[in-house]
């Protein structure tokens, strides 16, 4: 619940002024010019890892339309030149590891330059952002959108898909992909036989599935089912001990306890063996398993920026990030590293950075074995930053061994290659979207450079310094705003209260206490309406009406009403609380009006009261 709540605010007037003026700073499409060309820039060619000094690069609507050494390109009349001597130009950057639900946030990956994202489950609304961004009607990046996370029988995540059965896995690869989902995301808790069943009907579908590598089955194995991807090299170093099978026995073992309990991550099984994975790595083992993933196609998205949180989440260091002032405040009241996965000791902490620098090593040797490598994050995880965070990556995959040009291909090239849409990403090249970041340094020099940014062009807009920085600007204000009411109970509910106490017992006490007053009132007012003798039976569907009258005839003042419209107002309460716990669980919204049921023991003994 804690990484779902979305941002349900209503913009002030201060902040609305300043999204005004950003969205005015924005180039709209009647302002940009038909022509967008760069003169006198430096390409890098991110396949060849050449750099094509002084060439000039012709953007016509959407699209490259011409590039080459500057004095053989003809610049069209009336176009938008830009000088770029001494600036570098890359494709577009890709995240290809994202969470996130707040559209009013989605400039912040533009700022950055990622004009690209793999949002890692689905929600409605992302189908709904997808076509107004292709639309041009919001500006935001391009979206690969993954179904709902489907579990096993006891998900981690509440309001993921809960699968128990063959067909019933069947049904659901076929429901999503009906849906518009572009791939089918697996997680950890999935048992082995649901696993294969949706292995199964994605190629009978011809739909990819990716995600998480689940506890009850190998990386061997699930490689070889065609599971497109692994996230957060989940079931790769256990795979790569000399103690892989008893590793396996052990994840199978948690995987077992939790559906019987609650599934954790990091079960008591794996964490007594933790330190005996690292311990027992073995190279040989190692080099199988990646030549094993070369020649299944199995990419890796290693999200080296989250697994560094695990490892460094206790350093203060590290948590005074001033980056934070873009991040909701209703998001960032769970970035606690500490609590993940129900609570991190130091030990935890402290064997976390061991295997951080065991993954950034595993990373490295895949590079070099020929396995595909995919930059992403992990946003909107704890210090994992929209936009900001896929440079982070970049120089953590540098970090792992990889050269600047490769981190580079991990954020361009290879997610082209990946969706298998080299003809519109991942180059600078004649006929592909135009993509681009123009940078005030060469990236290959020195990876840090994607972070100087000198301008942005995301579907043929061009977007100057000044314009992104007033999109910074803008976001910094939104995020500023200070909770709600509504809120501020939500997370203080989700930090206090467990999960499955807060909706099996909790919730159903409260209605029950909440339909316990309306029967004291409903008999107060049969008593009442007895008294009274009263004949005017119609009125007794109608409550406040039925009270008004009873008042009248019980020669009570009318502002006594007040006293019992404090039920109503907590009715009425109730209900916008109740849609936003349906909203946070993925139900439909019509689902809060079920708490007004008990408002029947209002208006049943009332008409009973009158008619008697």
């Amino acid at each position: 619940m804690a990484q779902r709540i979305r941002n349900a605010f209503r913009v002030p007037p201060n902040v609305a002024l300043l999204l005004l003026l950003a969205r005015l700073a924005w180039p709209q499409a009647e302002d940009v010019k038909h022509y967008v060309v760069l003169t006198h820039i430096t390409v890098v060619d991110v396949t060849s890892g050449h750099v094509r000094p002084d060439y000039t690069v012709v953007v016509t609507g959407q699209r490259i339309t011409d590039m080459g050494a500057t004095p053989t390109v003809t610049v069209p009349p009336g176009s938008r030149v830009v000088n770029g001597t001494r600036k570098f130009l890359i494709p577009g950057l890709w995240d290809m590891h994202v969470h996130w639900s707040d559209k009013d946030y989605l400039p912040l990956f533009i700022a950055n330059g990622v004009t690209g994202v793999r949002l890692m489950w689905g929600q409605p609304a992302h189908q709904e952002w997808r076509r107004a961004i292709d639309a041009g009607q919001l500006l935001g990046p391009h979206l690969v959108i993954a179904s709902p996370i489907i579990d096993g029988p006891k998900p981690i995540w509440d309001g993921s898909i809960s699968v128990t059965s063959e067909k019933q896995a069947r049904q659901v690869v076929a429901k999503v992909k009906r849906e518009g989902a572009d791939f089918v995301k697996v997680y950890q808790g999935l048992l082995r036989d649901t696993y294969f069943a949706i292995a199964g009907e994605a190629r009978r579908q011809g739909i990819a599935f990716e995600g998480h590598v689940p506890q009850s089955v190998s990386a061997e194995e699930a490689s070889r089912a065609g599971q497109k991807t692994f996230e957060h090299l989940v079931g790769v170093l256990p795979a790569c001990s000399t103690r892989s099978d008893e590793l396996l026995k052990a994840a199978q073992a948690d995987l077992a306890e939790g559906i019987a309990s609650k599934p954790k991550f990091w079960g008591a099984h794996v964490k007594q063996l933790r330190q005996a994975m690292l311990d027992s790595y073995s190279p040989d083992k190692a080099a199988a398993l990646f030549a094993l993933f070369k020649s299944q196609g199995t990419w890796q998205c290693p999200t080296l920026t989250l697994l560094r949180m695990f490892g460094y989440g206790d350093d203060p260091a590290f948590l005074d990030d001033s980056r934070r002032k873009y991040v909701p405040k209703v998001l960032l009241a769970f970035w606690d590293p500490a609590a993940v996965d129900g609570g991190r000791r130091p030990e935890d902490f402290a064997f976390a950075r061991q295997e951080f620098q065991r993954d950034l090593e595993l990373v490295g040797t895949m590079q070099k074995s020929g396995v595909g490598i995919l930059a992403g994050t992990d946003t909107s995880n704890p210090f994992c930053f929209p936009g900001f965070s896929l440079h982070d990556e970049l120089g953590l995959l540098v970090k792992a061994g990889l050269s600047p040009i490769e981190a580079l291909q991990a954020a361009t090239l290879n997610p082209a290659r990946f969706l298998g849409r080299e003809e519109d990403f991942g180059n600078v090249e004649r006929g592909k979207i135009a993509d681009l970041v123009l940078l005030d340094a060469n990236p290959l020099d020195d990876i840090a450079n994607t972070k100087k940014i000198f301008a942005v062009i995301v579907g043929g807009r061009f977007l100057p310094r000044a314009s992104l920085d007033q999109m910074l600007s803008s976001v910094e204000a939104l995020a500023s705003r200070e909770l709600t009411l509504t809120n501020s109970i939500l997370i203080w509910l989700t930090k206090n209260v467990d999960e499955d106490s807060f909706y099996h017992i909790y919730v159903p006490a409260a209605l029950a206490l909440l339909a316990a007053a309306h029967v004291y009132l409903a008999l107060a007012l049969v008593t009442i309406a007895g008294k009274t003798k009263t004949g005017h039976a119609v009125w007794g569907w109608i409550p406040i009406l039925n009270i008004i009258l009873m008042f009248d005839i019980a020669k009570k003042p009318r502002w006594w009403i007040l006293l019992l419209l404090i039920p109503v107002v907590n009715i009425f309460v109730a209900v916008l609380l109740w849609m936003r716990i349906a909203e946070v669980r993925q139900k439909p919204r019509w689902w809060g009006v079920l708490v007004v049921v008990p408002v029947i023991n209002l208006i049943v003994p009332g008409y009973l009261a009158w008619v008697a």
